[in-house]
């Protein structure tokens, strides 16, 4: 059996290695769940050491935060379709979609119990939200450069309640985090933020 374990690359973080160890976290969640994911398997599966792992974060809940924050990152861009509406009801779905995986549903659940405990993971799991909600923002920030909506809607608002949906159906409908429901969801913040 050839040997898979990476050259050692110091301190310096390894594109390659990181790229693996966290294809390995989201592969490895997927099939067994949060419980059964431990640091050396994560390790065996990336063909790296654990010293590697542990080298660039401090517990298994933070390189599985981390692999939900690259798979949501990919999948989930800004879109620009020339309408409030249509701009989000893609992010919305994507997002939805992203959410809906199992593995993925499942990183978020554990990030959100582990970092009641973890003070850095609280911090990673925060920066992690708000860059999510800066995405969603400049979505509709855009539609009011273009004029569609007045200064004075209720944007910040309108964030919370999208989150709040999502993470709503995440913690307790999973089953509802579906293209049709974010499309939904899309159509009454959209008509929420025209009526300003």
């Amino acid at each position: 059996m050839a040997d898979t374990t990476r050259a050692h690359t110091g301190s310096r973080r390894n594109a390659a290695a990181r790229t693996a160890i966290l294809t390995a976290a989201a592969e490895l969640l997927a099939q067994h769940g949060s419980s059964g994911v431990t640091v050396d398997r994560i390790a065996a599966h990336a063909g790296v050491g654990r010293q590697t792992i542990y080298r660039w974060w401090p517990s298994k809940d933070a390189v599985l935060l981390d692999a939900l924050v690259h798979s949501a990152e990919q999948a989930v861009a800004v879109p620009d379709t020339g309408t409030l509406r249509g701009d989000l009801e893609i992010f919305l779905q994507e997002t939805f979609a992203a959410a809906s995986t199992e593995r993925n549903r499942q990183a978020l659940i554990a990030a959100v119990i582990a970092a009641q405990d973890d003070p850095n993971l609280e911090q990673a799991l925060q920066e992690f939200l708000a860059r999510r909600r800066t995405a969603l923002t400049e979505v509709i920030t855009q539609a009011r450069s273009r004029g569609e909506i007045a200064d004075r809607a209720g944007i910040e608002l309108a964030v919370e309640q999208a989150f709040g949906v999502l993470w709503y159906r995440i913690l307790f409908q999973p089953k509802a985090l579906h293209a049709e429901g974010a499309a939904a969801l899309a159509a009454a913040l959209a008509a929420q933020l025209i009526a300003g």
